[in-house]
């Protein structure tokens, strides 16, 4: 079984920063794209920003220039810095990991999720 397990949120205001970061731990053989995604009250989860395993990110437009997504491949663990906070991102903040399990190939690799972690960014 694989976890991945997030922390770094809390409530900021708005100007401010946090650092999300997420462990994936478990029988791991490697892990392809991680990313991070929200979801705020009434929305749909979206995609704020991934990258791969050889360290290309993508981002949303909303937080191009704001957020910084960033990865450790030997502790499994990737980060979201997020700077010049807006209370627009409020959400729960999902970290989403595409994970190859021990004994198998990388075209085998399953979707995990983690729990999820509130940011509150106060006006």
């Amino acid at each position: 079984q694989v976890q991945l397990v997030e922390s770094g949120g809390g409530l900021v205001q708005a100007g401010g920063s946090l650092r999300l970061s997420c462990a994936a731990s478990g029988s791991i053989f490697s892990i392809n794209a991680m990313g991070w995604y929200r979801q705020a009250p009434g929305q749909q989860r979206e995609l704020v920003a991934a990258i791969t395993s050889g360290g290309s990110t993508n981002y949303s437009d909303s937080v191009k220039g704001r957020f910084t997504i960033s990865r450790d491949n030997a502790k499994n663990t990737v980060y979201l810095q997020m700077n010049s906070l807006k209370p627009e991102d409020t959400a729960v903040y999902y970290c989403n990991a595409e994970v190859v399990p021990d004994g198998s190939s990388w075209w085998q690799a399953l979707d995990a999720w983690g729990r999820g972690t509130l940011v509150t960014v106060s006006s």
